[in-house]
């Protein structure tokens, strides 16, 4: 993963609420989406609104909100 930028957005199909360790350090700073959809049944129109919400967010890179 060296040759990629670290992912903004990590988005956990399955109704899942952890990450399992995945991609750990590269996504420090990356928003979660956690949905209820299987990967399977993940559409267009899901992927549309996991990057609505991201939109929607203010990210603060791990700084506190003052």
């Amino acid at each position: 993963t060296h040759v990629l930028p670290d992912p903004d957005l990590v988005i956990r199909t399955s109704g899942e609420a952890r990450i399992s360790n995945f991609l750990l350090w590269q996504s420090a700073y990356a928003e979660y989406d956690f949905v209820d959809t299987l990967w399977p049944d993940f559409t267009p129109e899901d992927f549309a609104r996991c990057l609505n919400r991201f939109d929607a967010r203010h990210r603060r890179f791990g700084t506190a909100q003052v």
